[in-house]
């Protein structure tokens, strides 16, 4: 697998969710002969500088992004009333200095517009501020995978359609996971077809 590069990592700065320090993984990625690593904790960047300069530092290209939550309705809705009806996950990676500061300004709106539960974003902030940014599905935890684990295939290809719109084909990716997770092989080869 010469030239692989993991893009949807978490770091320890993912509470709950990751407990590799940054140091590690940027070490796991040397010693892998990876030319680059992403960095994508959910729902902020705290974690960013210390990666960008890890990684830089060791010779890898750094590439930072964000697990962001965004809202199934508006980031200003706060009347889902529980926490797994007020977000799905979403996963952006900056591709260049512009989509740099569009991730700052997503995450900053998230927290300071959209938290409920948690830091969220919208459709509205997307179009917004995509430029620079790449955008796949996330996890079992995205829209689209969601869509189809509630088995509304038509609405999956609705949403994944409504990214497309936001992104373009050359911004938008489908992601498909291997975890030996049940859930995640139902629904693989229907994201596979989208």
């Amino acid at each position: 697998m010469d030239n692989f590069v993991h893009l949807h990592v978490h770091s320890h700065y993912s509470l709950l969710d990751g407990a590799g320090r940054i140091s590690e993984l940027v070490e796991s990625a040397c010693t892998a002969k990876m030319p680059a690593i992403a960095l994508t904790d959910h729902g902020h960047l705290f974690g960013a500088m210390e990666f960008h300069n890890a990684a830089r530092s060791a010779g890898i290209k750094p590439i930072l992004g964000i697990e962001a939550y965004i809202s199934p309705t508006t980031r200003t809705d706060r009347t889902m009333g529980r926490i797994d009806l007020s977000s799905y996950h979403l996963l952006l990676l900056a591709m260049d200095a512009q989509g740099w500061k569009n991730l700052i300004k997503l995450s900053s709106r998230a927290y300071l517009e959209g938290f409920y539960y948690r830091p969220r974003i919208d459709r509205e902030l997307l179009a917004q501020f995509n430029k620079g940014l790449i955008c796949t599905t996330a996890c079992l935890g995205g829209e689209v995978p969601s869509a189809l684990m509630a088995n509304q295939p038509d609405k999956a290809l609705q949403i994944a359609g409504e990214y497309l719109e936001i992104f373009g084909k050359d911004r938008f990716f489908i992601e498909v996971q291997s975890q030996g997770v049940p859930e995640q092989d139902q629904v693989n080869p229907q994201l596979v077809d989208i």
